[in-house]
């Protein structure tokens, strides 16, 4: 299990890539943010609340994909500019995130931060999940990469969310904090670059 020596290293390691990654990815992110603007006439940055560490709520960052309007899940990359389509299948969208590993809500590696009604709710050893920073990239995100059209194929996306998908997460990301090593993140890093 992760260890509190372990969490240090981690934030350590986070806090010395994103300061090395960021003033290098800061002028596209401007970029993208301005195109987004542009696509969807909204506001270019996108922001959400989410369950963090301990389940402390944060605010998430992302450039906006989505047109106005309600947003049903399953249907999402319908509801998605033309731009937007691409950003999400990219996840170009997650690069303001690099904002909240900076300020330590997140971390590059960990499970994905989940809305209310899920990782808050999480009972009993369920809740090791949440000793952890939530991540932009970890083990359930790289398996679910094509998690919205594999919503869109079912009739009832919500329940084969809640029933399939979050049920199979908890366990991926349970066994991620039960055998953490800084050498897993480095593989799950190297793989969702390569899976770009």
């Amino acid at each position: 299990m992760i260890t509190k020596t372990q969490l240090l290293i981690k934030r350590i390691f986070d806090l010395v890539l994103v300061l090395l990654v960021l003033p290098l990815l800061i002028i596209p992110i401007l970029v993208l943010i301005i195109i987004a603007a542009i696509d969807t006439k909204e506001f270019g940055v996108f922001s959400q609340k989410r369950v963090g560490q301990h389940g402390k709520l944060f605010k998430i960052y992302k450039i906006r994909t989505l047109k106005e309007g309600k947003h049903q899940l399953g249907h999402l990359d319908q509801s998605a500019s033309a731009i937007g389509k691409y950003l999400r299948r990219t996840k170009l969208n997650e690069l303001p995130q690099l904002f909240n590993v900076l300020i330590g809500d997140m971390s590059f590696v960990g499970p994905r931060p989940d809305l209310q009604g899920f990782a808050d709710e999480l009972k009993g050893e369920d809740r090791i999940i949440l000793m952890v920073k939530p991540g932009i990239t970890g083990p359930a995100t790289l398996k679910y990469r094509n998690e919205e059209r594999v919503l869109e194929r079912q009739k009832d996306p919500d329940n084969y969310n809640r029933t399939i998908i979050w049920v199979d997460k908890v366990k991926i990301n349970k066994k991620y904090v039960l055998n953490y090593s800084f050498y897993l993140d480095l593989a799950f890093i190297l793989k969702s670059t390569l899976n770009k």
